[in-house]
């Protein structure tokens, strides 16, 4: 069995956008890929540790942070 898994992150006008809006974006994901065959799987939240930057000898250091990330799986 094969797997692909990409990105997902919604994007929506935050004064005409809706929760509607991300769910088209969603579908059409979905709709793209089965049209190549993969069938949908599941959308899954992926934890990532951002490593912390030192800056220039100390200046403009930024703090290590952990963010999360939407990943959609198919599979053949």
């Amino acid at each position: 069995m094969e797997y692909k898994v990409i990105p997902f992150v919604a994007s929506i006008d935050s004064k005409k956008g809706n929760s509607t809006h991300v769910a088209d974006q969603f579908e059409e994901i979905i709709k793209h890929y089965s049209n190549q065959g993969w069938k949908y799987v599941r959308l899954e939240s992926v934890s990532t540790f951002v490593q912390p930057d030192a800056g220039c000898f100390g200046l403009g250091a930024k703090p290590g942070y952990t963010t999360s990330r939407q990943m959609v799986v198919f599979s053949k």
